[in-house]
């Protein structure tokens, strides 16, 4: 999502939905998130009241995009950043996707 700022400088793009795990669960990092209009879905910790829904099946897409990221960081390359220049980096990125499609 785009915000229109006042004046000059770049636009911000800010999330619509933070998915968090058990770590992000303060009143800090909820309110600050509820302040910004940023919705979460961060689980609880067994001690904490319950509030508000969970959505379990957004949580669950979670693990699939960790998953992924995991899958991703297995190529030397990639993990550890050999490429310096950007579009060396992208390129290499692509290689593993497509090698990981395959």
């Amino acid at each position: 999502m785009l915000l229109a700022r006042p004046g000059r400088g770049r636009r911000s793009i800010r999330p619509l939905r933070l998915v968090g795990d058990k770590g992000y669960t303060g009143r800090r990092i909820r309110n600050y998130l509820r302040r910004r209009g940023i919705r979460l879905t961060i689980p609880r910790l067994s001690n904490e009241p319950r509030r508000g829904p969970f959505n379990r099946e957004i949580y669950r897409q979670r693990h699939l995009v960790e998953r992924a990221i995991n899958r991703i960081k297995q190529f030397r390359r990639i993990a550890t950043r050999y490429e310096k220049l950007a579009e060396n980096y992208t390129a290499m990125l692509t290689i593993a996707l497509i090698l990981l499609w395959l």
